[in-house]
């Protein structure tokens, strides 16, 4: 069984990297310039291609604490007026029966460089931050959401990462770090 998830996240990460837009690093946060509105480029017909809409990011380990640990973000946004972004988040090989939180971080410099260092920790919603509980085998997984701030309009685009930490750890011990990724708002 275990040979099987690790199949399935080596194809995850082969298709996840063939899907990753432009440079990418580690660092992440959001930036004091204003989010950027992007058009879509038309393509054949007249039918606009598709932004970036949804994504998922692979959470790598950032130290040798965990070397084979691995994490997955399926970040979702549907296409209603509610403009809620659900993230089911799984990771595996950290440390059992432990908790842990996912944080993200935004940077409207849309360059493919995730640069800033505000991180918002992600939960069940806007307020309450909810964790990652892992079994006696150190797997575990959350389903989180997030509803995007009033205003937020539709064609806006960052480039986002994502962050697992020890839960309330202070200062953050991070574990698991993805790349830069380009999110467009539905």
């Amino acid at each position: 069984m275990r040979r099987l998830i690790s199949l399935a996240i080596g194809s995850a990460l082969v298709v996840t990297g063939a899907c990753a837009q432009g440079p990418q690093n580690s660092n992440g946060g959001p930036s004091p310039v204003a989010p950027t509105t992007v058009t879509a480029p038309a393509a054949t017909g007249g039918v606009p291609a598709l932004p970036p809409f949804n994504l998922e990011a692979i959470l790598q380990p950032v130290s040798s604490t965990y070397p084979d640990a691995l994490g997955l973000v399926k970040f979702r946004q549907p296409n209603d007026v509610a403009k809620v972004v659900y993230l089911d988040a799984w990771v595996r090989d950290l440390a059992p029966n432990s908790a842990y939180q996912l944080q993200r971080a935004v940077d409207t410099t849309l360059d493919g460089v995730c640069t800033g260092t505000a991180w918002l920790t992600l939960g069940a919603d806007n307020t309450t931050a909810r964790s990652i509980l892992t079994d006696d085998r150190g797997t575990g997984e959350a389903a989180l959401s997030r509803t995007l701030p009033t205003g937020t309009a539709t064609g806006t685009a960052f480039d986002i990462d994502f962050r697992v930490i020890v839960a309330d750890s202070s200062p953050a011990n991070v574990v698991l770090q993805s790349d830069c990724y380009r999110y467009v708002v539905r």
